[in-house]
């Protein structure tokens, strides 16, 4: 029994450290809103009355949840599939700002950065999700 518990973690990892990845980058993400938000506002080209702190706010909320998520043993499948979607949401919601906000070049630029960045820890986590679900089907008899 210990060697089929070992072989369900193994299926687990790449999910797990995911995740984690995600939460990570979620918290940077999070407290430089949160501490440097003005500095960030300018690198946008955004006016200097825009408040980035929510948003931040948010995803230190999300990376919490992230966390929370990876640490279940085992993880649900349903938690990762949010997490995935929610990454999805964010990619999707990305690329209309920078044809409708008049972001500088560089905000342009790390608008677009980011989001390719959540598509990697979305891609990687349905990755990881599939080799669960893989590991999950048992062959038939005779296969």
């Amino acid at each position: 029994m210990k060697s089929m518990e070992n072989f369900s973690k193994g299926r687990q990892q790449l999910l797990r450290m995911a995740l984690m990845g995600n939460a990570l980058f979620s918290t940077i993400s999070g407290l430089t809103l949160i501490l440097a938000g003005q500095w960030v506002v300018r690198l946008l080209g955004l006016p200097e009355a825009v408040n980035l702190i929510t948003l931040g706010i948010s995803l230190l909320v999300f990376a919490v949840t992230l966390v929370v998520f990876a640490r279940k043993k085992p993880i649900k499948v349903s938690d990762a599939w949010i997490a995935v979607l929610l990454d999805l949401a964010w990619v999707i919601g990305s690329y209309p700002l920078l044809f409708v906000v008049p972001f500088s070049t560089t905000g342009k630029w790390m608008v677009g950065i980011v989001a390719e960045v959540v598509m990697l820890f979305a891609l990687v986590q349905w990755l990881g999700i599939r080799r669960i679900q893989k590991g999950n089907m048992v062959p038939e008899p005779g296969r």
